[in-house]
C-alpha cells in the first residue's frame, strides 16, 4: 500500500490547477487499485456558475476526478511518470451513474479497481464516495499513449 501527498501526486499526473483534482492518495495497490481523496471546497472556479444559488459539483468534474485517480494508479503500475510524450487519454465511460449532489465542504473519496489491462488500454471500476454514501460510480477506460 502506498500514500502519496500533493507533491508525489505531481509528479504521477501532467494535470495542474484549475484542473487537479485529487489531493491524496490514500492507499495504492500496484495493478489492484486506488484510494485518493478530492477536498471539495467552495473556492473550486466553477462554484460560482454551477449554480450561483446552490453549489453543485459537476457530474463530469466527478467522473474527471475519478479518472485522475485511475492515471496514478496507471502511472505507478507501469513505472512511468507522465512526460511532454507519455500521457493517458480517458477513452470510455460507461455505466455512469450519480446518486446525490457533491457540494461545498464534502470530500470525495476516489476508488478506482483495475477490471482488465491489455496493450495499454486499462478498464477500471470507480466509485465516488462522500462519508461512506455513494455519490457516482461508472466504468472508466483509459489508453495509454505516447505523443509527438
Amino acid at each position: 500500500m502506498t500514500s502519496m501527498d500533493i507533491k508525489e501526486i505531481l509528479k504521477h499526473l501532467p494535470h495542474r490547477y484549475p484542473f487537479l483534482l485529487v489531493d491524496r492518495v490514500l492507499s495504492l495497490e500496484v495493478k489492484k487499485n486506488i484510494v485518493a481523496l478530492k477536498n471539495v471546497s467552495i473556492n473550486e472556479p466553477f462554484f460560482p456558475g454551477h449554480f450561483p444559488n446552490y453549489a453543485v459539483m459537476p457530474g463530469v468534474l466527478i467522473l474527471e476526478a475519478l479518472a485522475q485517480a485511475a492515471a496514478i494508479l496507471s502511472f505507478v503500475s507501469a513505472e512511468r511518470t507522465p512526460s511532454e510524450h507519455n500521457v493517458i487519454y480517458l477513452v470510455g465511460v460507461d455505466k455512469a451513474r450519480f446518486k446525490r449532489p457533491v457540494t461545498p465542504g464534502d470530500q470525495l473519496w476516489l476508488h478506482a479497481q483495475v477490471l482488465a489491462a491489455k496493450r495499454g488500454l486499462l478498464k477500471y471500476a470507480a466509485q465516488a464516495k462522500v462519508e461512506e454514501q455513494l455519490v457516482a460510480e461508472c466504468e472508466l477506460m483509459c489508453m495509454e499513449r505516447t505523443v509527438a
